[in-house]
């Protein structure tokens, strides 16, 4: 795949086009070669952990990420899967990079475990929401150990209106059901500071506490740095003054804190609507 139809795939552009460039000129590196056999281990076993390899640094998994892409395209094609919703997931790559620029100002991917995931072909964006299909592994979650579950994402890029939340999950069930009939899912986990119960009760008619609402909260745990981070990407908890608060939502994250309160991480599941 050359890189231009490469860089199309992943949403790659500008200032991160020449970086990603400037890593292909060249062949891959010990290091590298190494990330991409760690990748090609995980494709097609639904993994729920994210990819390791030693001695990689931050642009080793870059290049990796961008020398398997094709890779994991290619076996979302041989599942029967649409190339649109292939694309629709890898494209995080793009998005990933740019939120990087972003917060660092520079190149570089401080998500790149994280896009690991993306590569193993267990993961889909259908729609607004992100569904990564794994085995439960028991313990803690409400799903028995061995029943297959989705993990659901939401990717920063829109809103969560219940008209299109509903038409992801619904979307989710017509995928799962066509594409993996053998692997039946019936719950859908998430793990995520807007599963808070205190957003909820602060901001009861927002989009986010609709969104909430859909889950039932299994228990919660301390994640002091999510909410500022999604909410205005920084993990810098020592300097909030200067951060804005010009929206609702911007006001709850740092009023919270003010008060010396803690954000935490609702661990919450919903049942998937039926199918047709």
């Amino acid at each position: 795949m050359d890189t231009t139809t490469l860089f199309d795939l992943l949403d790659i552009r500008d200032d991160d086009a020449r970086g990603c460039a400037a890593l292909l000129s060249t062949p891959p590196g010990p290091a590298v070669v190494s990330a991409v056999s760690a990748l090609e281990a995980r494709l097609g076993t639904f993994p729920s952990g994210t990819a390791s390899a030693d001695g990689c640094t931050e642009h080793d998994w870059i290049e990796a990420l961008l020398r398997f892409a094709p890779v994991a395209a290619s076996y979302h094609a041989s599942l029967g899967i649409p190339a649109g919703v292939s694309a629709a997931i890898l494209a995080d790559v793009g998005l990933n990079l740019r939120i990087n620029r972003r917060v660092h100002g520079n190149f570089g991917l401080d998500t790149w475990a994280w896009l690991t995931l993306h590569m193993a072909g267990n993961m889909f964006r259908l729609g607004r929401l992100q569904y990564h299909l794994v085995r439960s592994s028991g313990g803690r979650s409400p799903v028995p150990e061995g029943e297959w579950l989705v993990g659901v994402h939401i990717p920063e890029d829109g809103g969560l209106s219940p008209a299109v939340v509903d038409e992801s999950l619904a979307q989710a069930r017509r995928f799962f059901d066509g594409h993996f009939p053998d692997k039946p899912v019936r719950l859908a986990t998430c793990d995520s500071w807007m599963l808070d119960p205190y957003l909820a009760a602060r901001l009861p008619e927002s989009n986010i506490a609709s969104f909430a609402r859909r889950f039932t909260v299994d228990r919660c745990s301390d994640a002091a740095s999510d909410a500022v981070y999604f909410t205005f990407r920084t993990r810098d908890m020592a300097n909030l003054t200067g951060l804005p608060r010009d929206t609702s939502l911007q006001r709850v994250v740092l009023e919270r804190i003010d008060d010396g309160g803690t954000w935490q991480l609702g661990h919450g599941h919903l049942e998937l609507p039926a199918g047709p």
